[in-house]
């Protein structure tokens, strides 16, 4: 009975905490590569950037940010919930006013680094690493819940972000989301965390309460490493981050030979986000009913259909088609991702174990954008690159669900 508590009623046993979770994530839209996108137009143009020019600058700064995001998502194992949040939040600030200001190309680069960094590394870590530690019995519905705050992002943001840059310009709206975030969210977040020491010394008050057994076993970075289920199940979460960035990294070229506007584009966001959100809640239940791992192999099927419809189909329907099933694949690896390492790894650890499967997740998103980028310098169409990224997700596919349930424990 405690497993099956519904979604509502679970919402009520810590709902500031589980706001925390889902403002993080809704947050760390700035710092998301569809987000950048949206100003990738002017931004090339303003410093006489190629596709794959710009590529090669935001794969750097993103895997900048990844080998920094090793040390730094470990921290959050040792340091307070609350100054670690801030010094997230404070960071995306200056990232987003560094955009604003910035006047030339090379600087670009610790732009960049710094929106990824902060928005898509450190407050997405935060949100997915303190519900997965702080909740047990109902790791999955908490983390459905503050996942959901990815696609409300993806949901308003991309609209209002298009329709800021033509009223004042590309510039003008990034600083304005940097004194936004100083004002607005810091405050917040040291609100909603408002009597956090208790919950760090209960760790999970439901679970507490309703005696639910934290004894499993912590495994460390070091022994993950060793892991063989940890190679087999990381391409699975790498390849939606991989297509996902890609494909909306170089949204405007994709309009652009598709015949659709921008402004059409931006609103398929909200078919995203509900995909996300929809599966995000069913993957959720799904977790608590029977554990991540039995599930994981089928986060990406959705996807599949996706690319199969943009590599097919001109009309717009298919735009909006794309990122539904895109939404509902994202929905489901989120919350897979979320708990699996909980799950198999227990949580003494699991900021630094976190962190290395968003490190690899940061790289897999760095590369994408260069990638398909040199590819469409080359003339290979989306259509193309769509075909090729659907091969691989039945790979991957095929390795999380028929390889990793044969696979032994063994910690070094």
């Amino acid at each position: 009975m405690i497993r099956r508590m519904s979604v509502i009623v679970f919402l009520s046993l810590s709902p500031r905490f589980l706001a925390f979770g889902f403002f993080t994530a809704f947050f760390s839209a700035f710092g998301q590569t569809y987000f950048i996108a949206l100003s990738s137009a002017e931004i090339r143009a303003a410093f006489d950037l190629t596709h794959g020019e710009f590529g090669l600058i935001y794969s750097s700064g993103t895997l900048t940010s990844a080998g920094l995001l090793i040390w730094a998502g470990r921290k959050i194992d040792d340091i307070d919930l609350r100054a670690y949040t801030c010094a997230a939040c404070i960071g995306l600030a200056l990232a987003c006013l560094g955009m604003a200001g910035v006047r030339a190309a090379p600087w670009l680069i610790l732009v960049i680094f710094g929106l990824r960094f902060t928005g898509q590394g450190l407050l997405s870590h935060i949100s997915t690493v303190s519900m997965a530690r702080y909740f047990d019995t109902h790791r999955g519905k908490a983390l459905s819940i503050s996942s959901m705050g990815t696609p409300m992002g993806m949901a308003l943001f991309p609209s209002v972000a298009v329709a800021l840059i033509a009223a004042f310009g590309w510039r003008e709206m990034w600083a304005g989301i940097g004194i936004f975030l100083i004002v607005v969210l810091i405050p917040l977040v040291l609100w909603l965390l408002k009597g956090h020491d208790q919950r760090h010394r209960q760790l999970d008050e439901p679970a507490r309460v309703t005696g639910a057994d934290r004894t499993s076993a912590s495994w460390t970075r070091r022994q993950v490493l060793a892991d063989p289920r940890f190679y087999v199940l990381m391409p699975s979460f790498l390849a939606i981050s991989f297509i996902g960035t890609g494909f909306l990294f170089h949204q405007v070229h994709l309009t652009e030979s598709k015949g659709w506007s921008l402004t059409l584009f931006a609103g398929f966001f909200v078919a995203y986000a509900i995909g996300q959100i929809l599966s995000a809640l069913a993957t959720g239940v799904l977790v608590d009913r029977f554990d991540a791992r039995r599930i994981v192999g089928l986060c990406l099927l959705p996807a599949l259909i996706g690319l199969g419809i943009i590599a097919t189909f001109d009309a717009p329907w298919a735009g909006a088609a794309f990122m539904a099933f895109m939404g509902l694949s994202a929905g489901a690896v989120t919350v897979v991702h979320g708990a699996i390492w909980a799950e198999i790894y227990g949580i003494a650890h699991l900021g630094a174990i976190k962190a290395l499967g968003t490190v690899l997740i940061i790289f897999s998103s760095a590369l994408s954008p260069p990638m398909m980028g040199l590819f469409i310098d080359a003339g290979v169409t989306m259509e193309a690159i769509a075909i090729a990224c659907a091969a691989s997700i039945l790979i991957v596919s095929a390795l999380a669900a028929f390889v990793f349930p044969r696979l032994k424990a063994h910690p070094a």
